[in-house]
């Protein structure tokens, strides 16, 4: 079993350091999908979710305690924070998304420069390589359906201000 184990290590080794001399000496490449650009931003409001789609900028005025947001960022890297998202009266519902809307749950939506850049299913977000400069973080509190939650028609969200040196 030993020499069995050995040799597999040593055909893998081998193999692998073949395919990669083969792969840079005829210039091949990986096709078929595209990587953002470091620091770039993917924009989820250019995602085609069909006619049935939701609909982002319906608001639902909520019933009952009124939800509440604030936000707080944490260092995590030079480029990096975490978002904490404190809220009151409302429940973060991951299974219930794209389902009917249920009063005091639901999800919530991170926006970064004025572009969605995320649904957030719990109070952590991960805010990983930021451009340098000055940014500003919107999260809104959304029902299951997307609709934004409201009061008397105005949004419930939050903002903060973040600065990457």
């Amino acid at each position: 079993m030993p020499k069995t184990f050995a040799f597999l290590l040593i055909g893998l080794f081998f193999g692998v350091g073949f395919g990669f001399l083969l792969a840079a000496t005829t210039g091949a490449e990986l096709t078929g999908h595209e990587h953002a650009e470091v620091g770039s931003v993917h924009d989820h409001n250019a995602h085609d979710h069909g006619a049935n789609g939701p609909d982002h900028s319906k608001l639902t005025d909520v019933t009952g305690p009124a939800p509440q947001i604030r936000l707080s960022l944490h260092p995590d890297g030079p480029q990096s924070r975490n978002l904490h998202i404190a809220i009151t009266d409302f429940t973060f519902a991951p299974e219930a998304v794209n389902g009917p809307h249920v009063p005091g749950e639901g999800h919530a939506h991170v926006y970064l420069d004025g572009v969605k850049i995320a649904r957030a299913y719990g109070p952590w977000f991960q805010l990983d390589a930021l451009p340098l400069g000055h940014h500003k973080i919107r999260v809104t509190l959304n029902a299951n359906d997307h609709s934004q939650l409201a009061i008397n028609g105005t949004p419930i969200e939050a903002h903060a201000g973040l600065v990457i040196e």
